[in-house]
């Protein structure tokens, strides 16, 4: 029953893009079933994490594309992984717990609940002390969201943030800490991103003029930008103090699925339907367009050092890529 949960969840995702795109769904839900949603390089570039919609994560050596560990015990779909900053641990969150493992063992160290609803995103703070995650549920009475942060190594629950809840209130969908760890930024539903002081609870700023859900949002190194990914085909850059719009990368065919600053922050990455590119981020120049991809390219995330690009798509494959030539260096594809 979970997992048909998930695979409606993500029909009804699909519905809306496939509307907008003019493409067809998949003959076989399995298609859906398998589909990776989310990866990470580890913090010396030699390994990546995935996790699809079965609930499996699983670890990989970048250059051989050979699979060293495979992650079991989430029931249904995980939406978000990453490793710690140490390469010892892997956070992932799927529809009904958040998880720790040591990437060494691939024992599970730490499981948390939710309270009501499914896990759509979760990080670590920058100092690995806390974690933030969205939680989200259409429950009888209407759309419930909450914001909740634990401390990563007791798994004890510090703050919440939650807005007065009704039938018409929109779900908090992603939820990211900012480098110096005392604000989050989240997107939602209502076409909104907030960033909330974490000590307080208390919401400081909205970034407003999407005009359609916002996937995700992310702060610059230096804490003064947000990248945001969006429903309405763009991607967007703001002045994080002021709320003030940058930069808006608006060539996209489709909805934005992801869209992320490269370490040195001179490049952004997006994907989209049938489309991954690689953008110069001041000016808004389109620097590559990865080819290749036949239906929705889902993530993407730069390597440590910003040479290498890995990017998640429905086709059940992550591809590793030259950020500079724009070349296919590594495929890695899971064996069911």
């Amino acid at each position: 029953m979970k997992h048909f949960c998930c695979i409606v969840f993500v029909c009804f995702v699909l519905a809306g893009c496939l509307k907008l795109a003019k493409a067809s769904p998949p003959d076989n839900l399995d298609e859906i079933g398998k589909t990776l949603t989310s990866a990470a390089f580890s913090p010396d570039g030699k390994r990546v994490v995935t996790a699809n919609l079965t609930g499996t994560v699983r670890i990989w050596d970048v250059e051989s594309g050979k699979e060293l560990q495979k992650l079991e015990g989430h029931e249904s779909a995980v939406y978000s992984v990453t490793f710690s900053s140490d390469g010892k641990k892997i956070l992932s969150a799927s529809n009904i717990t958040i998880r720790i493992w040591d990437t060494e063992s691939g024992k599970e160290l730490k499981n948390l609940k939710a309270h009501f609803g499914n896990f759509r995103s979760a990080f670590f703070s920058p100092d690995e002390k806390k974690i933030v995650a969205t939680e989200c549920a259409n429950l009888p009475e209407g759309f419930r969201w909450a914001v909740r942060i634990w401390n990563a190594d007791s798994g004890k629950e510090l703050q919440t943030l939650e807005r007065p809840s009704h039938k018409s209130t929109p779900a908090e969908a992603f939820a990211a800490f900012s480098p110096d760890g005392k604000k989050i930024v989240t997107t939602c539903w209502d076409e909104i991103v907030r960033i909330w002081d974490v000590e307080s609870g208390v919401e400081v700023q909205k970034l407003e003029g999407h005009a359609f859900w916002v996937s995700s949002a992310h702060f610059s190194q230096d804490g003064k930008k947000i990248l945001t990914a969006g429903w309405d085909r763009t991607a967007r850059v703001w002045d994080a103090e002021s709320g003030k719009e940058l930069l808006r990368l608006k060539e996209h065919v489709n909805s934005v699925q992801s869209a992320v600053f490269s370490p040195d922050e001179k490049k952004i990455a997006t994907t989209s339907f049938k489309t991954a590119q690689i953008w110069d981020a001041e000016s808004g120049e389109e620097l590559k367009n990865l080819e290749g991809y036949t239906y929705w390219v889902h993530t993407a995330a730069f390597s440590p050092d910003g040479k290498t690009l890995l990017i998640t798509a429905s086709d059940d494959t992550v591809r590793i890529w030259d950020v500079e030539s724009g070349r296919e260096l590594q495929k890695l594809e899971p064996a069911y």
